[in-house]
Parts: C-alpha cells; structure tokens; sequence
C-alpha cells in the first residue's frame, strides 16, 4: 500500500467513526440553538413565521405557536443526541421540515426574488436540505426492526 493509499484508508476510516455523532451534534446544534432563539424572541425567522401562521393557522397566536415551535426544534435536537433514537427524531422531523418549507410556495413573495433566484429568507429554507441529507445518513446506517417473534399456546 502506497502512502496515498494509506492516508485515504485512514481519513476513511477516521471519518467513518466520526461522521454519525459529528452528524447528530450538527442537528442538535442547529435545531437546539435556532429553538431557543424562539424562546427568548430573538429569532430572525420570527417575521417570517409570524406570516406563515397567518396564512395557515390564524387561529393561534404567534406566542403560543413561537413557544411550541421553539420547543419542538429543541426537542428535535435532543432527540437526535441519541444513537438508538433515530427512528423518532426523523419523525419529529418530518412534519418540521414540510412546515418550514411552505413559504417557498405559500409566501412567494417572502422566499423569491424571482424565477429560481431565493431571497435571503428562501435560501434558509432551502438549506434545509442539508438536514434531509444528514438524517438520511443516519437513517441509511440502521438496522431494519427486527419483528418480535409471540409465542401462541
């Protein structure tokens, strides 16, 4: 094995070992930091969210909705901190996702400068795809549930 190839093995395999927790902690980090800014309203998608809310749910008010997204995304992250939790907190993050990607079609105005040109709000939303792509790593590394065998008299 040339030196090339023996520093590509090792960098393989260094990333191989560190990639899935360096992956749950980048989630947690994003999801558990942009929550909290909900929390204490410093949020810069407030403005955003606040729109999207009267447009989809006008029924809530913008503080409980804010307290109970701010939440959710930080429950998102914690969840994500755990290996065999996997499973749940890409089903919290499902319906996160599909709700912080309706602007690109319910606020046009909000997420596009023009034809395939984002604004500064569109491309935090179109970033998002990172996170699909992260969580699908970690999905793509599990192990199918094994069904649980029930013994009948």
């Amino acid at each position: 094995m040339n030196t090339f190839e023996k520093i590509d093995s090792e960098v393989i395999h260094f990333t191989q070992k560190i990639g899935a927790p360096f992956a749950r902690i980048a989630i947690f980090v994003v999801y558990f930091w942009f929550g909290i800014l909900k929390l204490f309203g410093e949020s810069p998608a407030n403005d955003l969210v606040k729109t999207l809310l009267a447009e989809t749910l006008p029924f809530i008010t913008f503080e409980q909705f804010i307290l109970i997204l701010g939440v959710y995304e930080m429950l998102i992250g914690i969840v994500f901190l755990f290996p065999r939790l996997e499973r749940v907190a890409i089903l919290l993050l499902v319906p996160h996702l599909f709700v912080t990607t309706m602007p690109l079609i319910l606020l046009p105005a909000i997420a596009w400068q023009s034809w395939f040109i984002p604004t500064l709000e569109g491309q935090y939303i179109i970033k998002n795809l990172l996170v699909v792509a992260v969580a699908l790593g970690l999905a793509a590394h599990l192990n199918p549930v094994k069904p649980k065998i029930v013994m009948t008299k």
